[in-house]
Order: C-alpha cells, then structure tokens, then sequence
C-alpha cells in the first residue's frame, strides 16, 4: 500500500543557556492545532532495527510537581488502555491499571480504596 498522504507533528522546544527546556510548543495541522503551548511532552518512538523503544521525556521548569505526578499517572492509564486495544490481553491491561490506582494513592492524586 503506498502512501496516500503526510501529516506531520512539529514540537518546538525553547532552551535556557544551560539547554533546560523553557517553552515547548506544538503544531498538528491535521488535527487543528497551531503553536499550542505545553509543560511537559513524553514520546516513545519503536526502532524496530533494534528492537528497542527511543524515548524522549521534557518539561519546562516551571512544571509543576502535582502537574507530573498527574501527567504520569494519566499516561499510566492511557498505556494500558493503548496495551489493551492492540493486544487484546485485558488481564494485562487490568493489571496495569491497579498499578495506576496504586501510583494515585501513593502519590495523593486520588482517595485509597477502601
């Protein structure tokens, strides 16, 4: 099947003297988003020369604490969501997400259950 289109994503990263992320901004065209501003950005990228996944983790210093624990525990349930529609294994996923509560309760995003 060949390409019919490109859509790209830019992310722009604005750095301090010593390289420290001060701005990151983003434009999806495809998606309606033009020079949005953002605190923080995770990527993972599969190299499948190596069987291995790149990764790229930035915030800006002014992210806030609470604002990563949040960003983290979000991406905790997004994963396993991700993990779950392409594998089909729900008791995987199931298991990524008690590790998602687990990680809101340790860290006071949400109440312990009971």
């Amino acid at each position: 099947m060949a390409v019919q289109k490109e859509s790209e994503i830019k992310i722009t990263v604005g750095l301090d003297e010593n390289k420290i992320p001060e701005t990151i901004t983003w434009d999806a065209t495809d998606g309606g988003v033009s020079n949005e501003q953002a605190k923080a950005l995770m990527m993972g990228v599969w190299d499948d020369k190596n069987s291995e996944c790149l990764r790229i983790d930035l915030w800006t210093k002014d992210m806030l604490m609470d604002d990563m624990k949040r960003m983290y525990h979000q991406t905790f349930i997004s994963m396993a969501d991700g993990y779950e529609r392409a594998t089909e294994d729900t008791a995987l996923a199931a298991d990524m997400r008690d590790f998602a509560r687990y990680f809101g309760e340790k860290t006071g995003l949400i109440a312990p259950e009971k």
